[in-house]
């Protein structure tokens, strides 16, 4: 099972509490630093999938911790700072940055940054992503369901949707998030297009004598179970 897990690093609690909370809302797993050099010291032991990065830290700014993250490393990094000037924001994308934030910030405007850079970047992070269950399995690489041994025919929506359902075992999203996930942050269309699709979904799996199943939750949205 997987899911984004994004590095802050910001020497303001407040914010990188801010930022945490709003991410994992959001389904992401988020490890907040204030420390600079303890942040690059964890990045080379377990690089995240994305990395929100402060520019002013004290000891090793933001600067030189890109500088050292891109020597081995192209995982998106999205600068965040109080400083706005056009020399900055050059110099920070020249340095490797695949976006840059300036504070006061929108948190929301913030999460929305996060999903783009992803969606960016997701193709070539793909490769290897696959979930499996008792007589199921979901593989992103090739795009291919597979259920009780016998390949199904599955359009790319709905297996992204189903991947991104089951890599969240037991984990109830609304379809406003599953929107988000799996369309774009920048789609526009109907909410009912996850219930069409979550439709096609179940009648393709059959979901009889499975530990697992696509659960609605009244109110809410969707999960998929699992017992």
């Amino acid at each position: 099972m997987y899911s984004y897990r994004i590095m802050v690093v910001d020497d303001d609690f407040n914010i990188n509490q801010l930022v945490k909370l709003y991410l994992e809302k959001e389904g992401f797993r988020v490890e907040p630093f204030q420390d600079g050099q303890q942040a690059l010291e964890a990045f080379h032991q377990n690089p995240p999938d994305l990395v929100v990065l402060d520019l002013m830290l004290p000891g090793i700014d933001g600067w030189e911790i890109c500088r050292e993250i891109r020597k081995i490393s192209d995982v998106p990094i999205i600068m965040l700072t109080a400083k706005g000037e056009t020399f900055d924001k050059v110099l920070g994308l020249e340095l490797g940055a695949d976006d840059y934030i300036v504070k006061p910030f929108d948190p929301k405007e913030l999460v929305a940054r996060v999903k783009a850079v992803l969606r960016r970047n997701r193709p070539a992070r793909d490769l290897g992503k696959e979930v499996s269950f008792p007589g199921l399995t979901v593989n992103l690489t090739n795009y291919t369901v597979t259920l009780r041994g016998k390949e199904l025919e599955f359009p790319p929506k709905e297996l992204e949707l189903l991947y991104f359902l089951a890599s969240h075992p037991n984990k109830v999203f609304t379809r406003e998030q599953l929107l988000e996930h799996v369309w774009g942050f920048d789609f526009y269309g109907d909410s009912r297009t996850v219930d069409v699709h979550i439709k096609r979904i179940r009648e393709k799996l059959d979901n009889e004598n499975n530990n697992w199943q696509i659960k609605t939750v009244w109110g809410v949205g969707y999960k998929f179970e699992v017992k």
